[in-house]
């Protein structure tokens, strides 16, 4: 028989063979990287997404607090049913550690927030009243809403109540692995600047900013926790 014709051996047979396995599982481990860098990229993109939503509205509410219209909360008749709304407005920001939660009691911002917790009606000038929930301002008057909102930390979720009821609020966030709030607090409740950083001040009225942390996790463990952390100062204390 001619050696030419002769086709290839058993031996080369099992090279090629091998050499094609070797191929694949390269292409294939190329694949399966990829798939899996894709994959943690979005989680650590949702990640971030859900960070920035709930980070993005807690500082716009934040720098809102205690802005109860024209007039100082002292020159405001309390006029709520029942009448709670100087109770609240005494004290229009604090965290509960024990219990993970943060209360604002803070201006309405926009339009399209539902019924407010109150309403206050004032000329500008002279006087003030609140009202429970909705009020329509006067001829000479205008109107603003409040609201109070409660942030809770609770089972890996974060939860927001509105208003002055009891209840968990509903899930703003998932896979929440911390949160944890802290106060820029002035030397005195007639200071501006900052002096310290607190998670429980004694004196309320020296808050001047508000650090916000939260840590999300991934559920299905594609990336590592990430922390964001954010700060809002509160407008109407450094006036």
């Amino acid at each position: 028989m001619n050696r030419s014709s002769q086709g290839f051996g058993l031996i080369e047979l099992m090279i090629a063979l091998v050499l094609g396995l070797v191929i694949v599982a390269g292409i294939s481990q190329i694949f399966v990287s990829a798939k899996n860098t894709y994959a943690s990229q979005s989680a650590a993109a949702g990640m971030q997404e859900d960070a920035r939503f709930i980070l993005s509205k807690m500082l716009q509410e934040i720098r809102m607090v205690g802005m109860f219209g024209c007039l100082t909360t002292s020159a405001i008749v309390d006029g709520s049913s029942p009448a709670n709304f100087a109770t609240n407005a005494a004290t229009p920001i604090s965290w509960n550690n024990a219990s993970k939660s943060l209360v604002l009691v803070t201006a309405d911002i926009g339009t399209g927030g539902g019924v407010p917790t109150w309403t206050i009606t004032s000329d500008c000038r002279t006087s003030a009243t609140a009202y429970t929930g909705a009020a329509v301002a006067a001829t000479g008057q205008q109107a603003f809403p409040i609201r109070k909102l409660t942030y809770t930390y609770s089972g890996s979720q974060l939860l927001l109540l509105t208003g002055t009821g009891a209840g968990s609020g509903a899930a703003l966030v998932n896979n929440v692995a911390a949160f944890d709030v802290k106060f820029g607090v002035a030397a005195s409740a007639t200071d501006t600047a900052v002096f310290s950083y607190d998670s429980n001040p004694s004196n309320p009225a020296t808050i001047r900013s508000v650090r916000l942390s939260i840590t999300l996790s991934d559920p299905n463990s594609r990336v590592r926790n990430q922390t964001f952390t954010a700060v809002a100062a509160l407008r109407n204390r450094l006036q």
